[in-house]
């Protein structure tokens, strides 16, 4: 970041303080979970808030010295902290049943996913093993019959087999089912935003046809379970999975929806109702960790949007994180998360000034607003995509960006046909009819994005395909200034649209 002569920062139009320290508490949170050094990284962080409270004394440079001595000490705090949070996992007392059975009761905390072949797998929390009281994050293996019924938040009590856990993110065991499960009763709030789901999904199946049906509920709650496999992997090879899960767009539409009432309840009401749907939002769509962080990082979008003024926004996400990395220390090692992470500040910093280029060169706002979002979303994620998945879509953005103006309608509509299935069904109803145009061509443009040929292309996976395809994205941002290069890679992108045009035909 430059500086004046006098040690201060330079306006540049983002306030980026808050940022070495935000990053250097997510990489030592994530470094002291897997690699579990959180005492040395603590160590290294006090030393360096001596140096840094030092070089600001001596050599006056105030700006460089406040910003290494924070981050120094947000490394000594979370170093310390995630060292006891490894040690507790370590030495917890379900340890000692590795590799036995015993009979478990569990509390799911997200929604169980399909492996196929009829098992299911669900992170929960723990509460008793062999009759004793105990605490902490496990995986649960079951299989589909017994548990494809169970709610968020309802307790389970089965027989498991114990295993030590396969991934280092603080949990403490794996359990695979290997006896019914004696189901207890949810608590009110869970049973109630079960019934919220539940009813939507009646009358989506009654308003639109099958696989319409299927969809809406997946892109407004983040319900994927009616959603066909096929569906599924046209999504992801069109790079539009982002979509049917719960994301910070789908909670910035729905506080941004609830805002505009401002003109006619006042700021102040306005901005407690947005609160009030924010919280019931996250409620009907479950509280997991994926929801809650796009509820945050959901928010700091909207406060960037309304204020129009970027210098807010890093700070937020900057302040999101470090509050995460307390509150949540596994986002760390989430990828999900840092997915949300990157794309947010990818709209906050990137769009807006490719964006401002574009204006400047005689594009409608609108239009480069949508094409900056899209392209600048695609290029920070997908590195981290290809690590996930082995494949990088060449077609993501363009299909991102031919459904964008149509997810805030569906979400609004669909949000608002929730809220009525539960008092009035018939007004729901009818609101879900008027999302059919809309599902109809997300869901087409999603068939054709995947059909086009070379739509995805393989490439290595884990560290080595984030660094490829990272390499390669830092390498056309560099390239793209000289005119040459966009006339070729404008040519290549036609060869390719006439190719999938002629195979689709």
């Amino acid at each position: 970041m430059p500086y004046s002569s006098g040690g201060e920062p330079r306006s540049l139009g983002l306030d980026l303080r808050l940022v070495p320290a935000a990053l250097t508490g997510w990489l030592v949170t994530a470094a002291g979970i897997v690699w579990q050094i959180g005492t040395i990284l603590a160590a290294m962080g006090i030393a360096t808030a001596v140096f840094a409270t030092v070089l600001r004394h001596v050599a006056r440079v105030r700006a460089i010295g406040t910003a290494l001595a924070a981050a120094g000490v947000v490394a000594a705090g979370l170093g310390f902290a995630i060292a006891l949070r490894v040690n507790a996992v370590a030495h917890h007392p379900i340890t000692a049943a590795y590799g036995t059975t015993a009979q478990v009761t569990v509390t799911p905390s997200e929604s169980a996913l399909s492996l196929g072949r009829g098992r299911l797998m669900m992170r929960a929390t723990l509460h008793q093993v062999g009759g004793r009281e105990v605490s902490g994050r496990v995986v649960v293996f079951a299989r589909a019959t017994d548990f494809g019924d169970v709610m968020v938040g309802q307790p389970a009590r089965f027989r498991a087999r114990i295993t030590r856990p396969t991934r280092h993110d603080l949990t403490v065991a794996t359990l695979n089912e290997i006896g019914e499960p004696t189901l207890e009763r949810a608590a009110p709030v869970h049973r109630a935003a079960q019934a919220v789901r539940d009813r939507f999904a009646a009358a989506a199946r009654r308003g639109l046809p099958a696989d319409q049906a299927a969809m809406l509920p997946a892109l407004v709650l983040g319900d994927t379970s009616a959603v066909t496999t096929l569906v599924s992997q046209e999504f992801k090879t069109a790079g539009m999975t982002h979509l049917t899960a719960v994301s910070g767009a789908n909670v910035t539409i729905v506080c941004g929806a609830v805002l505009f009432s401002a003109r006619v309840i006042g700021p102040r009401a306005a901005v407690v109702l947005a609160a009030v749907a924010l919280v019931v939002f996250v409620i009907v769509v479950q509280p997991t960790a994926s929801v809650l962080r796009a509820a945050v990082m959901g928010a700091i979008a909207l406060v960037g949007v309304l204020s129009s003024r970027r210098r807010q926004a890093i700070p937020a996400l900057s302040a999101a994180v470090l509050a995460l990395m307390v509150a949540a220390p596994q986002l760390a090692v989430d990828v999900g998360f840092a997915l949300s992470v990157v794309a947010t500040a990818a709209l906050v910093v990137i769009a807006p000034v490719w964006s401002r280029r574009l204006v400047s060169a005689g594009w409608p706002s609108s239009l480069a607003d949508g094409v900056c979002v899209a392209c600048a979303a695609q290029l920070v994620t997908a590195p981290l995509i290809a690590g996930i998945s082995a494949r990088v879509s060449l077609v993501a953005a363009a299909a991102n960006l031919a459904v964008a103006a149509l997810i805030a309608p569906i979400t609004v509509l669909g949000s608002a046909a929730a809220v009525l299935c539960v008092c009035w069904p018939a007004g729901g109803q009818l609101l879900i009819r008027f999302t059919g145009p809309e599902l109809w061509w997300v869901l087409h443009i999603a068939h054709w994005a995947a059909a086009m040929p070379a739509a995805s292309l393989p490439v290595p996976s884990g560290f080595c395909g984030v660094v490829l395809v990272g390499a390669v994205a830092v390498l056309i941002v560099i390239l793209w200034r000289w005119r040459w290069f966009r006339a070729v890679m404008a040519g290549a992108g036609l060869c390719l649209l006439a190719w999938s045009l002629s195979r689709l035909v």
